[in-house]
């Protein structure tokens, strides 16, 4: 067999070692992410609470695969990351950071894992308080859960990117809130955090995807942010960026020697995945990170805002569009909500009530078998609403 031909059947679906590697890694995100918010009190620091979440991540990876004749390439996919109250994504700080969390904060914990370069992300939203949230919190969380769950039933093979955007945002507008321009969803491949094969939050002039139709033995990270605000987000300071991801396809030679030092780190500790500047030498890394980010050896992932007192949620999950349906396989449970708003839009219902998965026949049907309406598992989920007090399938 040749290696194009191995490459091309590893990537596959179709091969249970691969299902097996990418639902590995989702366990242990998904334990990661618990221990994260386990760990969320107020005067937390931030810092200490993202290495927890990515110590975690390289202790249990570094445990797997052990004993494997060739090399697994195995750890954290992306950096954990506390984003909070009106900053929407990518905060990790540095190590010198004093941010600390505070009773009532609203937080985004974002995070991945990969084993083998099997990549399963996880993302979630959680209030640092007790008992219900309530208010345009709730609006805010609800819109992004239900929003993800229309997607979950839209993300499936025959439908197209664009129903996914058009859907999550008539959602948004059921909560009174926006879907965040400028987040993608991308499809996963191995060693792939960001393929071809994009759903766009919100289309405009500005932001152009190529039309693309979901595929059998696809994966993807499907990833919703939407905010009480306007949903146009702002970089405010660059110095705040601190996650990057080496440009494999480009090369320029560096003139200063501390970005030759950082660079070579780089390529040797973080070939292909994002990272975090904690984790190199941090006394150089600044002024090195500057000369590879401006000649675009590195992609940087920028700290964005929404204004001073909006609301911002975030969900995001990795799914496997599997022959028997649609395998969510990142998740959190959501607190429980209150929201201001009832959703009543019969589009959105009739969503929500598609199901993630096909009927298990009992041997008399053929695997796989088309029509227009196949058996399927009920796995409906409700609209988060005041009816509902933000009860929902986790399917």
């Amino acid at each position: 067999m040749s290696d194009d031909e191995r490459e091309e059947k590893e990537l596959d679906l179709t091969s249970p070692e691969v299902v097996t590697k990418y639902k590995s890694a989702a366990e242990i995100v998904n334990k990661a992410l618990q221990l994260v918010i386990s760990e969320c009190k107020p005067k937390a620091k931030i810092v200490d609470l993202c290495e927890k979440g990515d110590s975690y991540i390289r202790e249990q990876t570094g445990n797997m695969y052990k004993n494997a004749k060739k090399k697994i390439e195995r750890g954290v996919a992306f950096p954990t990351c506390i984003s909070v109250n009106n900053t929407v994504c990518h905060f990790s700080p540095l190590g010198s950071d004093e941010s600390v969390l505070e009773e009532g904060d609203i937080l985004k914990i974002d995070l991945g894992c990969h084993i083998d370069g099997f990549i399963a992300i996880v993302a979630h939203t959680h209030v640092l308080q007790a008992g219900p949230v309530t208010g345009r919190a709730a609006d805010v969380i609800a819109a992004a859960n239900t929003a993800a769950e229309v997607a979950l039933r839209l993300v499936r093979p025959g439908r197209k990117n664009k129903d996914v955007t058009e859907a999550i945002q008539k959602v948004a507008a059921a909560y009174d809130c926006k879907i965040v321009e400028g987040v993608l969803s991308h499809q996963l491949k191995q060693f792939v955090i960001d393929g071809n094969k994009v759903i766009l939050s919100v289309s405009n002039p500005e932001t152009r995807v190529d039309d693309a139709e979901f595929e059998e033995n696809e994966v993807y990270a499907v990833d919703i942010v939407a905010s009480t605000g306007e949903g146009k987000p702002k970089l405010l300071d660059e110095k705040q960026t601190t996650i990057y991801k080496r440009a494999v396809d480009k090369s320029y030679h560096l003139k200063m020697k501390a970005s030759r030092f950082i660079f070579s780190e780089i390529s040797q500790k973080f070939p292909i995945m994002p990272f975090t500047a904690r984790a190199l030498e941090e006394k150089r890394a600044r002024l090195g990170l500057l000369e590879c980010v401006n000649h675009e050896l590195l992609q940087p992932y920028p700290v964005l805002h929404e204004k001073p007192g909006d609301f911002v949620a975030r969900i995001k999950f990795t799914v496997l569009l599997m022959p028997n349906g649609s395998d969510r396989i990142t998740s959190h449970p959501v607190q429980e909500l209150q929201p201001t708003k009832q959703v009543d839009d019969p589009e959105i219902k009739a969503w929500l009530s598609l199901a993630t998965k096909k009927k298990k026949g009992g041997g008399k049907k053929k695997k796989g078998k088309k029509s227009d309406k196949p058996e399927e598992e009920s796995a409906e989920a409700e609209p988060m609403d005041a009816t509902t007090n933000g009860a929902e399938s986790q399917a």
